[in-house]
């Protein structure tokens, strides 16, 4: 096998590693979020979670590992939508965000006129 070959077979080895493991970054994502909408008592929207950024960084062990945001929406009334979020570094889930709901009421109106 010429060396072009082989570094064209590692090529879509690589490639076939990172489409499987970003699904399965995307499944425990899609786990987070659901567990997080049920703790807060919301419901979480389309059962979904959108990719928002991928890059390189390291863990608490000082590894160099994967970290993928995920993107959600969520429902407290089912007639309202707001943003969440989770973060995971590896298949590690290091953040889920579903505050926007409680700034959202705290918001004060201030009429200027």
């Amino acid at each position: 096998m010429m060396l072009a070959e082989l570094l064209v077979v590692l090529l879509l080895g690589a490639l076939v590693w990172f489409w499987f493991d970003s699904l399965k970054a995307r499944e425990a994502g899609v786990e987070a979020a659901r567990r997080a909408c049920l703790r807060e008592a919301v419901q979480f929207l389309d059962e979904t979670v959108v990719g928002h950024g991928v890059r390189l960084a390291r863990d608490e062990r000082g590894h160099v590992v994967l970290r993928r945001a995920f993107e959600f929406e969520y429902s407290v009334s089912g007639d309202d939508r707001y943003a969440g979020s989770v973060v995971l570094e590896g298949r590690e889930v290091v953040l889920v965000d579903v505050s926007a709901h409680r700034l959202a009421h705290r918001a004060v109106v201030v009429n200027l006129h």
